[in-house]
């Protein structure tokens, strides 16, 4: 039988600690054991300039739960041509704390203060996300462009 996992502050300020070192900014604490599980459950530490592509789950089991645990978090949704049609800045002690991503909708989210860790619940197995799913009209992550377009989301909020 597994043992409980209780996550205090120091395991939050850990996983902070570890994105600021990732190349990428962000570190993943997850609670499932395997990426082939069917329910995935894992903390998001994440740094403000980490850059998370717009991209869309299509699988109907891919809708996405996220909840604020410490900082501030933007999330954007966008419709098929890439204008924003929901926005919405998530903090524990603020109006809005979570937001649920239904499959099939572009969205990104931004970490808008250091030490940012987000918790998410989504449908398993990981898979990497296709073409279809990645905006087109988005720069990928690496690309020499995705520090503006990362820039000008942050001008919204």
């Amino acid at each position: 039988m597994s043992k409980t996992q209780f996550i205090d502050q120091k395991k939050l300020e850990d996983i902070s600690l570890q994105a600021k070192q990732s190349p990428r900014l962000r570190k993943n604490y997850n609670f499932h054991h395997a990426d082939h599980e069917i329910c995935h459950r894992l903390l998001n530490a994440m740094e403000p300039d980490s850059y998370i592509q717009p991209h869309r789950h299509l699988d109907i089991n891919k809708d996405e739960t996220l909840i604020v645990v410490r900082g501030s978090m933007a999330i954007i949704i966008f419709n098929d041509a890439g204008k924003i049609e929901e926005k919405s800045i998530l903090e524990p002690d603020g109006d809005v704390l979570m937001a649920n991503i239904p499959h099939g909708a572009y969205h990104t989210w931004l970490s808008l203060k250091e030490r940012s860790v987000f918790f998410e619940a989504k449908g398993g197995p990981f898979l990497p996300l296709t073409n279809d799913e990645k905006a087109p009209w988005a720069p990928e992550e690496g690309h020499e462009s995705a520090k503006a377009y990362l820039a000008s989301l942050k001008k919204l909020f």
